[in-house]
């Protein structure tokens, strides 16, 4: 028979699909095991990683983000996931293993699709079509939020330390995390809110209770009392010079050599003067408390300009970094000087009292009562050793994000996988209205949701089968807010139980997942570059 073999047709060439196929596998796979590495610890009920470092440091966190972030990924496509929790930390600062696992269902389910030989091209394109579509599905069973109305803020947050190391802390670090985000927001940007006016600064010792918000400036720094110089003043007119107080250098490295006493002494009487006009010059200036910016070409501060700093009552305060420059001097209300002549009195701060206190076993610099004192505000957090004070900043860091995100988006949905069964439902009922292989592709969309409730169900030891099918079912009858009540194990309404969380959160989770599952399926090779 002519051309059975398919010899001689034109137009016609053999091509390997096999590779192509491999690569995907591959990059899926990968990924996927990504997502069940954090899977464990969604929830309240979720566990705990240990992460050793490898200098030897011991880290123990359940947020997502954190974990990912110190593992050793070496899987192109697994380092997408790593990123996408990144991504969420940036974009929402909560969320971050919710967004993970939703990207590992949303895999699974495209393995299931691509296996039944629907090509990934139409499968992304109807996972774009469907996140849309989830996010419009949210926004519709929203609950507005004022930001008058504190209470349901503080509930917001405590929802976000419910599932963290600290989470029986969440009645002295909710409150904080509220009060210290209103305290920024600025009346003329009222939908915006910049976490970098917002200091934490760490000191062990004491328990995550003795945490406190300052309104001021706290510094890690000691007071430099090598010459017996002040350690308290009042009516403090602060200073914030980048210049040191030392004498001069060469910008090239030389030596002088000086073999006669006469003139080793005037050397040194001239440092002397050069030392004590700059001090002159500061004490004219009003100044009586002074920051000195850390110094990498020479010493900021000698012993000699100590000596007289201290003689003319003024408290030094040094090795101040340069990135705290900036959150200084909006705090303060002052300039930054970098050069003596620029000392006037119109750049300095003031404030009411500067103090070294004594916190546990050592000592910390509080500058309160500022006069002009910027949006800003510093939180001084406090834990029994490394491992909780690491883990209370990461999750009071949550507690602020998610308040944050309240601030932009003012709107709240229910916990407790609530919104992830509303979004599959809304989305299983619209793949009906679809035709074609994409109506195929929204449904099995809407079935990688019940993964979140499913996780949260398992984490908690109830069981997952028969919780997730009593929560659709409630869903089906109307009870939009109805999830899965972690601590006492049953279905309950979680809007009630006071489980809420912001839309934010869930509608850049549902974007960011669908997004990176749409860019791992659309590889086909791996192109190795020497």
């Amino acid at each position: 028979m002519p051309g059975a073999t398919g010899e001689g047709k034109v137009g016609e060439s053999y091509r390997n699909e096999s590779r192509k196929k491999d690569v995907r596998w591959d990059n899926l796979e990968a990924a996927k095991a990504v997502a069940d590495a954090v899977r464990t610890s969604l929830g309240p009920r979720g566990m705990d990683k240990m992460v050793e470092q490898a200098n030897g440091e011991v880290l123990i966190t359940n947020d997502g983000a954190t974990v990912l972030q110190k593992m050793e990924v070496s899987h192109p496509a697994a380092k997408m996931l790593v990123e996408l929790s990144k991504a969420q930390d940036i974009n929402a600062g909560d969320g971050t293993t919710s967004v993970v696992v939703l990207a590992g269902a949303l895999l699974k389910k495209s393995m299931e699709l691509i296996e039944k030989g629907i090509h990934p091209t139409v499968i992304s394109d109807a996972m774009n079509i469907a996140g849309e579509k989830a996010c419009a599905i949210l926004e519709e069973n929203a609950i507005p939020v004022d930001l008058s109305d504190r209470e349901a803020l503080i509930q917001n947050a405590t929802t976000s330390l419910g599932s963290k190391v600290v989470s029986q802390y969440s009645s002295v670090l909710a409150p904080m995390a509220v009060d210290c985000v209103l305290g920024v927001v600025d009346p003329a940007t009222p939908n915006s809110v910049d976490l970098k006016d917002i200091k934490l600064v760490k000191k062990l010792g004491g328990t995550v209770e003795d945490t406190e918000m300052v309104e001021g400036l706290v510094f890690e720094q000691h007071v430099s009392k090598s010459a017996s110089g002040p350690t308290r003043v009042t009516n403090a007119k602060v200073g914030l010079i980048q210049f040191c107080v030392s004498p001069p250098k060469t910008d090239m490295e030389s030596n002088v050599v000086v073999s006669d006493y006469a003139q080793m002494d005037r050397i040194l009487r001239e440092e002397r003067n050069y030392i004590l006009q700059m001090v002159k010059k500061i004490k004219a200036s009003g100044c009586n408390v002074l920051l000195i910016q850390k110094s990498i070409l020479r010493d900021a501060v000698t012993e000699l300009s100590l000596h007289y700093l201290a003689k003319a009552k003024i408290m030094v305060i040094k090795d101040i970094e340069r990135d705290d420059i900036e959150f200084i001097s909006k705090t303060l209300g002052c300039l930054p000087i970098s050069h003596i002549d620029h000392m006037k009195p119109e750049k300095l701060g003031s404030a009411g009292l500067a103090e070294e206190v004594n916190v546990g076993s050592e000592k910390i610099v509080k500058i309160t009562e500022i006069e002009k004192r910027g949006r800003t505000t510093t939180v001084l957090v406090r834990g029994s050793n490394k491992l909780v004070l690491g883990e209370a900043e990461r999750s009071l860091h949550d507690a602020l994000c998610v308040v944050k995100c309240l601030v932009q988006k003012r709107f709240l949905v229910a916990g407790g996988g609530a919104p992830e069964i509303e979004v599959s439902r809304g989305l299983a009922s619209w793949s009906k209205t679809l035709e074609g292989t994409a109506s195929y592709c929204v449904r099995a969309f809407a079935e990688a949701f019940e993964a979140v409730p499913y996780t949260l169900a398992e984490n908690a030891g109830l069981n997952a089968i028969q919780i997730v099918t009593e929560l659709k079912a409630r869903h089906a009858n109307g009870e939009l807010h109805a999830g899965i009540n972690v601590r006492r194990g049953c279905i309950t309404n979680i809007y009630e139980e006071n489980v809420v969380q912001p839309l934010l959160v869930s509608t850049s989770a549902i974007s960011l997942a669908s997004e990176c599952v749409r860019m791992i399926l659309k590889i086909d090779d791996v192109v190795p570059v020497r």
